[in-house]
């Protein structure tokens, strides 16, 4: 038996400016997150990204196919009630940062590590103003207050749609520090979500890929790049193409 999906309604949709930004009205009627507030947006560029994806239904609505809608409606319904709280849990990212912890051995990860990871570390420390120390091993270090105090300064300026998608950026890499080169475009998204993935990458180089390991890694994969896409678009950057 398959599962209920409710039915399309409308025909087309639009963007129209809005108070506080821009919204999608489907045949004029305004489109509402799941918690009934209205689903504006800051930008017209990601107003179009939604209303793309109101166009793009069949015949039933398929909301795993609206990627876009969803992070908006998170953003409205999620993040925005609670802001502070969610930039506290993601700036608590910088003293756990992946980046931060290193194999002991064997020498040859060790010093992927440090040719991967040390050039990202700098860039914090030159970009953002935080100074974060590798670590060997797994044990729980602290971080210099000052480079956190630094880190959490920027997570809490980001507004609540930009939030939504740094959230996906650190959560899905484990890293603060690549979740802010991924907004700062410091290199492409995809190169970053690789360098999140470098220890699985090696043991997958000693003993094999595992098919199940690959698909999850994959799905995650497109969330990343897909967090990136939306904050871009949520600051007004329209890009030409994927990144």
């Amino acid at each position: 038996m398959s599962e209920w999906a409710p039915r399309r309604f409308w025909q087309d949709a639009q963007t129209v400016p809005a108070e506080g930004g821009h919204t999608v009205t489907l045949d004029d009627k305004p489109v509402r997150t799941p918690a009934k507030a209205r689903l504006i947006v800051p930008t017209q560029p990601l107003a179009a990204a939604i209303a793309e994806e109101w166009m793009a239904q069949g015949e039933r609505i398929d909301p795993g196919t609206m990627p876009f809608t969803r992070m908006a409606n998170s953003a409205i319904d999620k993040v925005a009630p609670q802001r502070a709280e969610v930039a506290d849990m993601l700036a608590a990212y910088g003293d756990s940062d992946l980046l931060c912890y290193r194999a002991e051995a064997p020498d040859a990860l060790v010093a992927r590590q440090q040719e991967q990871w040390d050039p990202m570390l700098d860039w914090a420390a030159d970009t953002l103003g935080a100074r974060l120390q590798p670590r060997a091993g797994v044990m729980h270090a602290p971080q210099p207050r000052p480079a956190l105090d630094a880190l959490a300064a920027r997570v809490h300026a980001l507004d609540a749609f930009t939030l939504a998608a740094f959230h996906d950026l650190v959560a899905l890499s484990g890293s603060l520090v690549l979740g802010f080169a991924a907004i700062h475009r410091v290199r492409p998204v995809d190169e970053l979500w690789t360098l999140s993935r470098l220890d699985e990458s090696w043991q997958e180089e000693q003993w094999g890929a595992d098919e199940e390991a690959e698909e999850v890694a994959g799905i995650k994969r497109e969330a990343f790049l897909h967090a990136a896409r939306f904050y871009r678009l949520a600051t007004g950057f329209q890009p030409e193409g994927r990144d």
